[in-house]
């Protein structure tokens, strides 16, 4: 189980949800309302599921793949703890995760 902490884009919502190994954070992030779109299904042909991993939980991930850090260069508000969320899987091994939205992030259900 991974304990998941989404923090919003100015910090002032945070919500936390437990999630079983092997689900995607994008589904987990959609799931409980969070602002990540994902147009592209996980397919990562858009870089609309961009978050911010915190620091101390960024070296718990595999690293991204050249084509999701080629997704990444077309986002907003990337910082060198960018991922999206269509690439991060929950595991046995990932015990806890803290996200937050990057600044202006909107989707176009308006959540």
């Amino acid at each position: 189980m991974t304990r998941i902490r989404f923090i919003s884009a100015d910090g002032s919502q945070v919500s936390e949800v437990d999630a079983p190994a092997g689900e995607r954070l994008l589904d987990i992030a959609q799931d409980h309302g969070q602002p990540l779109e994902g147009t592209c299904e996980g397919q990562m042909a858009c870089s609309t599921c961009h978050v911010i991993v915190d620091a101390g939980d960024f070296a718990k991930l595999p690293p991204a793949s050249e084509e999701e850090e080629d997704m990444l260069d077309l986002a907003l508000h990337v910082t060198r703890h960018s991922r999206l969320a269509c690439q991060i899987w929950t595991s046995e091994t990932l015990d806890s995760l803290t996200v937050r939205m990057p600044g202006g992030s909107h989707n176009m259900q308006g959540r």
